[in-house]
C-alpha cells in the first residue's frame, strides 16, 4: 500500500534549546550544513512521499522560507514534489493534537508522521522500510533502549516478534522503570490509519496534560492493531543538546575534512 502523505509536527516550543529557539525553530538547528527538517524531508522523499504537511505555529516561518528556496532555486531532492502544505497549531498540546490539526489535509488515507527531532542516520530510508512492510495496522518505528531510559518513551508490551516486526498487545506512554513491559521504545516515525483522527477527537489529555498519540494507538489496538518496526541505522535524540552534538559529530566523522578537524581538536586536549 503506497503512503503518499507525511505530517511533520513542527509547532513545539523547543524549550530545551532556549534562548536560540526564541529566534530559530528547533527543526532548523543544523547538522553541519543542513537543518534537521531537511534530513527528515530527504528521508520522506526517499520513501516515495508525494505530499508534505507541516503543522506549524507563530515564529516558524523560516521553515516555509527554507523549503520555498529549496524548490525554487535548486534541485536538492532530485524528484518532483507534489505539494508542501502548512497548517497552524494554535498552541502546543501534544503530538496527538498536532496530528489532529492535519486531518483535513490528510483526507482519509493512510499517512506517515515524522519527528525531525529523531534524526536517523542510515543508508536506507527508515520511513521507506516501514512503508514497504505496512499492511494496514498502525505502525511505529521502534528501538531497544536501556531500561533506565524507558520513562522517556512510549513502550510496547510485546505480543510476538517476527524478524524486524514487533506486534503489540498494548503500549504505555513514559512508564516508570519498574512498570515498563519491555524496552521496545517508539521513536518518531509512524504510519497511521486515518481512523486515528476519530479517536484523537475524543481523547482526553494524558501524560503531561497533553493529547498523546500513544494513547490513541493504544485504543486502536483491538480494531486496527499496532506493529513496531525495528529499523536499521543510528537514531539521535536531537531534541536534546547532547543528542544534537552527538549527531553533528557522527556526521562530521564521515567527512574526511571534518574528521581532520575533530582529530586536531582531540590532540589539543
Amino acid at each position: 500500500m503506497k503512503i503518499r502523505k507525511v505530517v511533520f509536527p513542527v509547532g513545539g516550543l523547543g524549550t530545551r534549546f532556549f534562548p536560540i529557539t526564541r529566534a530559530i525553530p528547533k527543526e532548523m538547528l543544523g547538522i553541519i550544513d543542513k537543518p534537521l527538517i531537511h534530513y527528515a524531508v530527504e528521508e520522506a522523499v526517499h520513501a516515495g512521499i508525494e505530499e508534505f504537511i507541516f503543522v506549524t505555529r507563530h515564529g516558524k516561518s523560516s521553515i516555509e522560507d527554507y523549503f520555498d528556496y529549496m524548490f525554487s532555486h535548486a534541485n536538492y531532492f532530485d524528484v518532483k514534489i507534489g505539494s508542501m502544505c502548512y497548517v497552524r497549531q494554535d498552541e502546543p498540546k501534544g503530538l496527538g493534537h498536532a496530528v489532529l490539526c492535519a486531518k483535513n489535509l490528510v483526507n482519509n488515507e493512510p499517512f506517515a508522521v515524522m519527528s525531525a527531532d529523531d534524526f536517523i542516520l542510515s543508508t536506507k530510508s527508515c520511513l521507506g522500510e516501514m512503508a514497504s512492510n505496512y499492511d494496514g495496522a498502525n505502525m511505529v518505528a521502534t528501538m531497544s533502549v536501556d531500561r533506565k531510559d524507558v520513562s522517556k518513551y512510549g513502550i510496547i508490551d510485546v505480543l510476538k516478534e517476527d524478524g524486524s516486526l514487533v506486534y503489540a498487545k498494548s503500549v504505555d506512554e513514559k512508564p516508570p522503570v519498574e512498570e515498563a513491559k519491555s524496552t521496545h521504545a517508539i521513536v518518531g516515525r509512524y504510519i497511521l490509519s486515518p481512523d486515528i483522527f476519530d479517536v484523537l477527537e475524543q481523547l482526553a489529555p494524558g501524560v503531561g496534560g497533553e493529547i498523546q498519540l500513544t494513547d490513541a494507538l493504544l485504543q486502536m489496538i483491538p480494531t486496527c492493531g499496532l506493529v513496531g518496526f525495528k529499523f536499521e541505522g543510528q537514531r539521535f535524540d536531537c531534541g536534546s543538546k547532547k543528542g544534537l552534538l552527538a549527531a553533528i559529530l557522527q556526521v562530521a566523522s564521515q567527512d574526511a575534512n571534518l574528521q581532520q578537524v575533530i582529530e586536531e581538536f582531540n590532540r589539543r586536549k
